[in-house]
């Protein structure tokens, strides 16, 4: 039997997991990906049933949920199997900044909670709009972000409007439209030709080592590693399209800019 609203949902992507804790719907959630981290309780509270490309059907099946929740075409796989399985799913897709805050009211329309959905998004546009806004110390910084290191791939579409919202001037903003990874790709050489004040890099899954960066053949001369401007940002925090990309990701990056120039005390 379905439920409206949905009672029992499962969330294969952390950034639902997320919007619905910050709406106070998080009691209808009954299953989540293994990568959800936000709020911490998650993992003591919610039973872990995906990875990101796979996840475990029949358990899924076990918790008889009204509602599975997906991301993009990397989990069609699994959306096919609940499908078959006679599973509800519906799928987001959001790849900017104007994406997140539609998934963030398009979800909160889902469970009932579309006020609330809309004061948390509002909320969203005024400090986004706000730091946007705030004056520089100095210009733009030209920022590379890093979202694979072997091959090199460019950031992907709401993280190079964060670098712009934050002050700095993403160097290869004409990828920001490609959705997937393979077409982000870039070469030393063209990282080297833009030279890039700061660095900043979060390779999903694994520790950054500036030192690597550093040493790479060519970039020594790289204003961002002659400064030793190499920042790691955790791909928890800015490569999951969500609130905490809005937030926690937004401030990380400012930080990486400007450092004590530019205070988030009052943003």
């Amino acid at each position: 039997m379905r439920h409206f609203p949905p009672h029992r949902i499962v969330c294969l992507t952390e950034e639902t997991v997320e919007t619905l804790y910050l709406l106070g719907e998080q009691d209808r959630i009954v299953g989540v990906s293994g990568y959800a981290v936000r709020p911490p309780q998650v993992r003591r509270e919610k039973p872990r049933v995906s990875a990101f490309v796979s996840a475990d059907i029949p358990k899924i099946q076990a918790l008889e949920p009204d509602l599975v929740l997906a991301f993009s075409d990397l989990q069609a796989g699994i959306v096919a199997d609940l499908v078959r399985a006679g599973v509800d799913v519906h799928v987001f897709n959001q790849r900017d900044v104007a994406g997140i805050l539609a998934m963030i009211r398009t979800l909160g329309a889902l469970v009932g909670a579309a006020e609330r959905a809309e004061e948390l998004a509002q909320g969203l546009e005024r400090r986004l709009a706000m730091i946007a806004a705030t004056s520089r110390p100095s210009r733009r910084p030209k920022v590379f972000f890093e979202e694979w290191d072997d091959p090199l791939i460019s950031g992907i579409g709401w993280v190079s409007e964060l670098i712009e919202i934050a002050g700095g001037e993403d160097v290869f903003p004409e990828l920001r439209h490609r959705q997937a990874a393979k077409d982000r790709i870039v070469s030393a050489d063209a990282v080297r030709e833009a030279a890039p004040d700061v660095i900043l890099a979060s390779w999903c899954g694994k520790k950054v080592v500036p030192a690597r960066i550093s040493a790479r053949d060519g970039w020594s001369e790289i204003p961002a590693v002659r400064d030793g401007r190499i920042v790691e940002i955790k791909s928890t925090i800015i490569l999951q399209p969500g609130p905490a990309a809005l937030t926690d990701g937004l401030n990380a990056v400012v930080q990486a800019l400007w450092g004590p120039h530019l205070s988030l005390r009052t943003l």
